[in-house]
C-alpha cells in the first residue's frame, strides 16, 4: 500500500470529486427521534436500508417508546420486522436493549460510544450512525458494507473486519471529514461502485482507483 502522507492525499482528491457527483450524499434510514434511528440501524445491520425503511414506515406508528418495544410480544414483533433478515435475532436485541433503555436511561438512548456498545446487537457502526445524526457526536466512521467495499477497492485499507478498516481509515480521513466522506462512500457504494458489475468506465474516481477497469468491472 502508498504511504499514509500519500493516502491522506488521496482522500482529499477522494472526498472532493464525490462531492461534486453525490452533493446530496446523507443518511438513508428514516427517523425523528434518537429511539427510532437506534432501531433502524439496528435491523438495518446486514442488511437493505431501504427495505428497512419500508418496514420502520408502519413499525414506528406502532411502538413509539423503549417501553413499547420492551413489553412488546416477542411473537409480534418478529412478525412485524419479518422482511428484515436475521428478523428473530433482531426482535431479541431490540426489546433487550429498550429494557435496558428503560432501567439504567429513563428509557432515553445515551450518548456515548460506550453506553450504546453496551446494548445487545449495537456494534460501533450502528453506534457512530446514532451518535453522528442524532446528537451530531463523531466518535468514528461508519463503517457498513458500502464502505468496506469501495475503500478496500480504492486502496485505502487492506483489512477486512469492519472495525480494523475503521482504524485505517480514523487515520487517514479529516475527523472533520468522517461522517462526510461515510456518507460519499455509502452514495457512491450504492450508486457506481456495486458490489457485482461496478460501473468502473462511469467512476469520477477511475484514475485514482487501483482496481478500476476500463472495461466497466473490476478484479476485486
Amino acid at each position: 500500500m502508498p504511504g499514509k502522507e500519500e493516502l491522506k492525499e488521496k482522500i482529499v482528491q477522494i472526498i472532493s470529486l464525490l462531492e461534486s457527483v453525490h452533493p446530496d450524499a446523507k443518511l438513508i434510514l428514516k427517523w425523528s427521534n434518537p429511539l427510532e434511528l437506534l432501531v433502524a440501524a439496528m435491523l438495518a445491520a446486514q442488511f437493505n436500508d431501504d427495505i428497512v425503511n419500508r418496514v420502520t414506515e408502519n413499525l414506528f406508528k406502532k411502538y413509539r417508546t423503549a417501553a413499547n418495544y420492551a413489553y412488546a410480544n416477542l411473537e409480534e414483533f418478529e412478525n412485524d420486522i419479518k422482511s428484515v433478515r436475521f428478523h428473530r435475532a433482531k426482535a431479541k436485541n431490540i426489546k433487550e436493549a429498550c429494557r435496558i433503555l428503560l432501567k439504567k436511561y429513563n428509557g432515553e438512548v445515551p450518548k456515548t460510544m460506550e453506553e450504546l456498545l453496551s446494548l445487545p446487537g449495537v456494534g460501533r457502526k450502528t453506534a457512530n450512525v446514532v451518535l453522528s445524526n442524532a446528537f451530531g457526536i463523531i466518535e468514528g466512521i461508519i463503517v457498513e458494507t458500502h464502505v468496506s467495499r469501495v475503500s478496500k477497492r480504492l486502496g485505502l485499507t487492506d483489512k477486512t473486519d469492519p472495525d480494523e478498516i475503521e482504524k485505517d481509515l480514523m487515520e487517514l480521513v479529516p475527523r472533520e471529514k468522517w461522517l462526510r466522506f461515510a456518507n460519499l462512500l455509502i452514495f457512491h457504494g450504492r450508486k457506481i461502485c456495486k458490489a457485482r458489475n461496478p460501473k468502473c468506465s462511469e467512476c469520477i474516481l477511475n484514475n485514482l482507483c487501483p482496481s478500476a477497469s476500463p472495461a466497466g468491472g473490476t478484479g476485486s
